[in-house]
C-alpha cells in the first residue's frame, strides 16, 4: 500500500541522517519505525492477556520465581 504524508522539515532530516548512517533506505527506516511504534502499543494488550489468564490460574508465592520473572519482562520492554 502507498501512503503519502506531511511530516515537519526537521523531523524529516533527522530521519534522512539516520537513514544514511544506518544503511537504509527512508522507506525501509519509516517501515521499521512504524512496526516498532505498533509493537510496543499493542504490548500493553499482550499484557493484560496474560494478567487475566493469569489471574485464573493463580500466580506464584516464590519470591524467586517472582523476581526472576520482573527482570525478564523489564529486559523484554527495552
Amino acid at each position: 500500500m502507498k501512503l503519502s504524508i506531511s511530516i515537519p522539515d526537521d523531523l524529516f532530516e533527522r530521519a534522512q541522517r539516520l537513514a544514511r548512517r544506518t544503511k537504509k533506505s527512508r522507506k525501509r527506516l519509516f517501515m521499521d519505525a512504524l512496526k516498532e511504534y505498533v509493537a510496543r502499543h499493542t504490548s500493553d494488550k499482550v499484557t493484560e492477556k496474560m494478567n487475566r489468564a493469569l489471574a485464573e490460574v493463580g500466580g506464584s508465592d516464590d519470591p524467586f520465581v517472582s523476581t526472576a520473572a520482573q527482570r525478564i519482562l523489564k529486559r523484554n520492554e527495552r
